[in-house]
């Protein structure tokens, strides 16, 4: 019986570095080196997809601090927290942006639109929204950065983006939405997530970013920010239930577009508080 006991126990813990793993390897550029490919490591993946938008966050509110410690002055220390997240997913989140406007914006069928987005050019829909995007983010943290608050408002919004924006994506997991198409990474993580388990993840990341705001600027930071990560949840679902009634279902494109929107929604929320 012990021994049964300690085989589930390794097993478990095998399938959590293997999950830990797909997190890393497919969502950053950190050396992280996927060893499974399959339904239960994409799983386990999109369960800890926060925790790799953490270290995402984590490095680009470094980014911007370590530039306004300079005297580099918060416009250039927003745009640095903005372009770590881009440099650290090879600008995968944003390509996903891009695509996924043009196909919808194209108001073609499902099949015309997902061929549209798998072209590797971008259109002008995509052009216009990665702009909108890119600047939104920019203007929402060079407010952060640039309160009578200090450094510590922008980073904790920084890091709050990040881990939310990767919240997005194990919601978007979900076992009730379906993929667009029978490959790529849309299919490899399309329905993984059982519902109780991502609702642990999201009320451990609303906790996190509490705590982050109320770090920042007390009792107030802390209902702002978990007021902003329901916000950028929200319009992230929205986006979501659009592309599946559109597309039939995810890709990772959308995926990358999903991330995007919640990402860029927090900082906007954060920074109109």
């Amino acid at each position: 019986m012990r021994a049964v006991s300690t085989s589930r126990t390794r097993t478990r813990a095998r399938t959590s570095v293997d999950g830990l793993r797909f997190a890393f390897g497919t969502l950053t550029v950190l050396p992280v080196r996927v060893t499974r490919w399959d339904r239960a490591a994409a799983r386990g993946g999109m369960l800890a997809a926060p925790l790799a938008g953490l270290v995402v966050g984590l490095a680009a509110a470094a980014a911007g601090g370590l530039l306004l410690a300079a005297g580099a002055g918060p416009l250039l220390a927003a745009v640095a927290a903005v372009a770590v997240p881009a440099v650290l997913t090879r600008g995968l989140h944003l390509d996903g942006l891009a695509d996924t406007a043009d196909g919808l914006g194209s108001g073609k069928p499902a099949g015309d639109a997902l061929r549209i987005m798998k072209q590797s050019d971008i259109g002008p829909f995509g052009v216009i929204t990665l702009l909108f995007a890119l600047l939104a983010q920019v203007a929402a943290l060079y407010g952060l950065y640039g309160a009578e608050r200090g450094w510590a408002y922008g980073a904790a919004g920084a890091v709050t983006a990040g881990a939310v924006a990767r919240l997005a994506l194990t919601l978007a997991s979900r076992a009730s939405v379906p993929a667009a198409r029978p490959e790529g990474l849309g299919a490899a993580v399309a329905g993984t997530v059982p519902v109780r388990p991502a609702l642990v993840v999201t009320v451990l990341v609303l906790a996190g970013a509490a705590g982050l705001g109320a770090a920042a600027d007390g009792p107030w930071g802390a209902g702002h920010h978990v007021l902003a990560a329901l916000l950028g949840l929200a319009a992230a679902q929205g986006l979501l239930a659009r592309c599946v009634r559109r597309l039939g279902g995810v890709t990772g494109d959308v995926f990358g577009a999903v991330e995007e929107t919640a990402a860029t929604a927090v900082l906007v929320v954060l920074a109109a508080g």
